[in-house]
């Protein structure tokens, strides 16, 4: 998942009952998202063509800043002035909210089972942050420069 996204189509929306969030159709306090700054891809791309044969064809990089749970990005944002909330629903009644709705409901599911890089994910983020000793930017950091209150 990208932290781009809450720009976007995973950006706050108004709720029922007031305030706004987002409605999710999974346990809010599950820390299964693996996230990151899309922009921060081609650095390990780049990293990874420049260290030919010691990265074989068919390496996966995960790259990401954190792995997150929906309280842990509404709580950084509140942190920073933000006044938000997030509250679980039913899967049925997610389904509902809008088209693509289910299948986007089911990719929440397999994060919950998984998590967002599946299965093999700890030797796919070592590897990308082999390539890229610095690391990559956490949400709290991106969240200050693009997601300022307003």
């Amino acid at each position: 998942m990208y932290f781009q996204n809450f720009l976007t189509m995973n950006s706050p929306q108004p709720l029922p009952g007031g305030g706004r969030g987002w409605a999710v159709p999974m346990d809010p306090a599950a820390r299964v998202m693996h996230a990151g700054d899309v922009t921060e891809v081609g650095r390990a791309v780049a990293a990874a063509f420049a260290a030919g044969d010691e990265v074989p064809n068919g390496t996966y990089l995960a790259v990401c800043g954190g792995v997150y749970s929906w309280n842990d990005f509404v709580a950084t944002l509140n942190a920073q002035g933000h006044g938000l909330q997030v509250m679980r629903v039913p899967p049925e009644a997610y389904d509902s909210f809008f088209p693509g709705a289910r299948e986007l409901r089911e990719m929440y599911q397999y994060y919950e089972q998984h998590t967002y890089f599946g299965p093999e994910r700890e030797k796919r983020i070592a590897a990308a942050r082999a390539l890229v000793p610095g690391g990559f930017t956490g949400f709290a950091d991106w969240a200050k420069v693009h997601m300022k209150p307003g």
